[in-house]
């Protein structure tokens, strides 16, 4: 949600659908400072899904799919999130990233970059050049599909969404957020039957919906970003399904020092 909510310009609210054998650790200090960055690590490319830097700069990717699945020979997807917060600002962030991104070099991704000012939705196909989009004020819901045209799923998430947030009643960023895990809980699918997607693959019902309940793969850990309209973001993250288990508060991230590491 971008320019919605007047206390917090910028919210984010996102499930982590993956295999539930690849290593991940759900939230953790990825960089330490100049900025400090939060996110998940895929402890096997390495990298994040999701990322929220210390000035309030979020950078969050989804795979496009393809019919041989990744290419292990390629650079890992998760640098991308951390390359965009690197910034200190989300325009500074997709100009300077962007202008150095060569697509070739990673496997076929869709982001959304932002802040309490901007939000873009940058496509990464995989050769050529990024295409950048800069987004309005409004709600963007983003999964393994581009913003448009809108997939079966995106289209029933955001009816989710928007149902939950006539319920709140014009509340705050704390409501909003309230409304939105609501969302990351919902299992039902968008589809009633099998859908092919663009890479050919048959996907099956359970795949479209917000909290995914698969075989051997399914939602692995879900993040709501709060960005103020001043000071430090708040993050709330749960580790396992949302409908399982509730996100905490781990805002104190920012602050928290590293373990004191010992000369040998």
């Amino acid at each position: 949600m971008f320019g919605m909510v007047p206390d917090a310009p910028l919210i984010v609210a996102a499930n982590r659908d993956e295999r539930f054998d690849r290593p991940a650790v759900p939230i953790t200090v990825l960089r330490e400072r100049r900025p400090r960055i939060l996110g998940g690590r895929d402890e096997l490319a390495g990298g994040t899904w999701l990322a929220v830097n210390e000035h309030g700069v979020v950078a969050g990717l989804t795979n496009q799919p393809s019919f041989n699945g990744r290419d292990p020979a390629k650079r890992s997807r998760g640098e991308l999130p951390l390359a965009f917060a690197s910034w200190t600002s989300a325009a500074e962030a997709v100009r300077r990233v962007s202008a150095a991104l060569d697509p070739a070099s990673y496997n076929p991704c869709w982001m959304l970059v932002g802040d309490r000012e901007t939000l873009f939705f940058i496509g990464i196909a995989g050769f050529g050049r990024p295409e950048i989009e800069q987004l309005g004020p409004g709600l963007h819901v983003l999964e393994n599909s581009a913003l448009q045209p809108r997939s079966a799923k995106a289209a029933f998430v955001t009816q989710l969404v928007t149902d939950a947030l006539l319920v709140q009643q014009d509340g705050g960023a704390t409501e909003t957020v309230a409304a939105l895990e609501t969302v990351l809980r919902d299992h039902r699918p968008a589809i009633a039957e099998p859908l092919t997607d663009s890479a050919g693959r048959v996907r099956p019902p359970e795949l479209s919906a917000a909290c995914v309940h698969g075989e051997g793969y399914g939602t692995r850990s879900a993040m709501t970003i709060s960005v103020p309209a001043s000071g430090l973001p708040s993050v709330r993250v749960g580790d396992g399904r949302p409908c399982e288990h509730d996100l905490r508060d781990v805002t104190s991230l920012w602050t928290e020092q590293p373990p004191a590491r010992l000369a040998g």
